[in-house]
């Protein structure tokens, strides 16, 4: 454990070494450097383009900055996911431990592997990024690339410390700490989970405890209105002492098993005859009525504007009237493509 957080301390100080001779060389575009770093995060822009872009702000002389702080982001946020010895800290130190006895030919050596480094950044044909998906022809490395909102999975704990990265370099932050990212995933996860609960307690029933915490849903006992016992079970179950009441000194009173299953027996009994029929598989309209009837769910304006605007979006379906004209549409053009062929 002290070899993975000494590893952890290395990788952050060789970020911040590499984002300070960064913004050193690049000076006063750094802020375009960081929207495009972010526009590549999002998969605006291709590596290639993020690239072209770093050697147009920096220079062919400091393209080596823009190539180690790939380095050092990359493997800061894969030392979470894998083995505290990244594979740049060992290649490094393997050529200049190499010759400990002569440190000026591992100095060349090492300006030689930084030459030919650089080198394999240099553009050859400004028509080579048309070329149809070759950066994109290993199937894990795409995957990983790939956004929340196409793999329909929640983002990883290395995803989220380079999104948080980014976002800290544009603030003009220097780092982001573990505990930082701990609690950006433990609120991700308590986010997700007052969404399902807002939808589910729209379609099932449930009962309250204490006047505030919801449990038991989707119970298909429903009270019978035309019995004074079945108001009379019910309410002893969902009411709650009053906030003013004094609490009692000793520890809370629990119920034995015997007297729960006569109360669940007594409540099954009171009960109506019909059970409610089965409801179908949760869609986007029920989503879409959790989130307007729940709306402390999701606090910020510009989050919940932009969540509604994508569920109207996916309800949207074209009508006949515009199925109709579009396939007339399509007559007409493959109609005139036709006689321009004839």
């Amino acid at each position: 454990m002290v070899g993975a957080d000494g590893a952890m301390a290395a990788h952050s100080s060789e970020l911040e070494l590499a984002k300070k001779n960064l913004t050193d060389a690049i000076g006063d575009n750094i802020k375009h450097y960081w929207a495009n770093l972010k526009l590549w995060f999002k998969q605006k822009i291709s590596k290639e383009e993020f690239d072209i872009e770093a050697r147009r702000l920096l220079g062919q002389d400091n393209v080596h900055v823009h190539n180690d702080f790939l380095l050092a982001i990359l493997t800061r946020c894969q030392i979470i996911v894998s083995t505290p010895e990244g594979p740049g800290s060992l290649q490094w130190t393997g050529s200049s431990a190499s010759k400990p006895g002569k440190p000026n030919k591992g100095k060349k050596k090492f300006s030689s592997v930084r030459q030919k480094f650089d080198h394999r950044f240099q553009p050859q044909n400004p028509l080579s990024g048309a070329q149809p998906f070759s950066p994109r022809e290993p199937g894990p490395d795409e995957e990983e690339m790939r956004l929340s909102a196409h793999t329909l999975l929640l983002p990883t704990r290395g995803q989220l410390e380079a999104r948080m990265m980014v976002t800290a370099f544009e603030m003009g932050l220097d780092n982001v700490t573990e505990e930082a990212v701990s609690t950006v995933v433990c609120a991700l996860e308590v986010h997700l989970k007052d969404v399902i609960t807002a939808v589910i307690s729209r379609r099932k029933a449930y009962r309250l405890r204490d006047g505030h915490f919801q449990y038991a849903f989707g119970s298909d006992v429903m009270p019978q209105p035309y019995l004074k016992n079945s108001l009379a079970a019910y309410q002893t179950v969902t009411e709650c002492p009053p906030p003013s009441a004094s609490l009692p000194a000793g520890p809370p009173t629990h119920v034995s098993p015997d007297d729960a299953e006569q109360q669940a027996a007594l409540l099954l009994a009171c009960s109506g005859d019909t059970v409610p029929a089965p409801l179908p598989p949760i869609g986007m309209y029920d989503l879409l009525e959790a989130l307007q009837v729940h709306r402390r769910v999701m606090p910020s304006h510009t989050v919940y504007a932009l969540n509604i605007e994508r569920i109207l979006a996916r309800l949207w379906h074209p009508s006949h009237e515009e199925l109709e004209q579009d396939h007339i549409h399509r007559q007409r053009l493959a109609t005139k493509e036709g006689l321009l062929i004839s």
